[in-house]
């Protein structure tokens, strides 16, 4: 039996939105990139610190590409560095992070590393190693497969005219 035929396996499309819990990101559109080995996740801003004697990165990112005004701070547990080589050939020495991600119904932990994707389309890619983890199936002919509801994540809420 083929991975396409089994009845857990979960199509998604080439782009979808993602929420990484512990980082506290709500929800981040991510591009599901089966060329990229690992998932990238935009930084603009890394620090490391100690923390019980664990070593530790404080980061910013903007989560929405067109919203520079909303930036969030995030601290994960240093796992690696790395050499990688992005598509265009170069190579950057990035941190390495472990997190769980989550996708539709489906919850499991990831290695991302962390970079600036300022001037990407996406803040984030969803690698290969992440996608097989699960037996996601990509299906490159459809976006948000998952469902767009993620997108109204960052909206403020308007005042409940009740409470005026």
């Amino acid at each position: 039996m083929s991975i396409a035929d089994r009845s857990d396996t979960l199509k998604i499309g080439w782009r979808e939105w993602l929420t990484l819990p512990e980082l506290n990101i709500p929800a981040i559109k991510a591009k599901v990139d089966t060329g990229a080995k690992t998932s990238t996740l935009h930084a603009f801003r890394i620090e490391t610190f100690g923390r019980d004697g664990g070593r530790y990165l404080r980061f910013w990112i903007h989560p929405l590409r067109r919203n520079k005004s909303m930036e969030l701070v995030c601290e994960a547990e240093i796992v690696d560095r790395r050499v990688v080589r992005d598509s265009g050939g170069h190579t950057e020495q990035r941190y390495v992070i472990r997190t769980p991600v989550v996708a539709g119904d489906r919850r499991w932990p990831i290695e991302i590393t962390l970079t600036s994707r300022e001037d990407m389309m996406f803040r984030m890619l969803l690698g290969r190693s992440a996608i097989s983890a699960v037996g996601f199936i990509v299906d490159p002919h459809t976006s948000f497969v998952l469902g767009r509801r993620l997108a109204r994540a960052y909206r403020k809420k308007a005042p409940d005219k009740r409470e005026q």
